[in-house]
């Protein structure tokens, strides 16, 4: 039985209200879960205080007993310093597509042929 620490959604719709649990990772997204850690509401304001809320002492026991968190909430706890995320990078994101570098490529050309001429 693998534990998961997560996001259960409730709310309305388009007013979306997180309540982080614990669950086995075979339940559903919003269905059984095994204890209420905490909430996240996103439509607060990053910096108000009830934005996010956990029952710190129950987190700390739940990772130390296997649980994993998922990323978004791996963030929350990292912010919180109850676990750490481990920094990311990736550089190619930034890099325009193969279509797009080919296109570029051709566009040098014609320029740099076009200036040629005209010299």
């Amino acid at each position: 039985m693998s534990l998961k620490i997560r996001l259960a959604r409730g709310g309305a719709k388009k007013r979306p209200y997180y309540r982080i649990v614990v669950a086995e990772a075979t339940a559903p997204r919003d269905g059984r879960f095994i204890e209420k850690l905490g909430t996240y509401n996103p439509l607060l304001p990053r910096d108000h205080a009830e934005r996010i809320t956990l029952l710190e002492d129950r987190v700390k026991h739940w990772l130390s007993v296997g649980a994993q968190p998922t990323d978004r909430v791996l963030r929350f706890l990292d912010a919180r310093g109850l676990a750490t995320r481990p920094a990311r990078s990736n550089p190619k994101k930034a890099e325009p597509g193969k279509k797009a570098q080919e296109r570029a490529e051709e566009k040098a050309k014609k320029a740099e042929a076009a200036s040629g001429e005209a010299a």
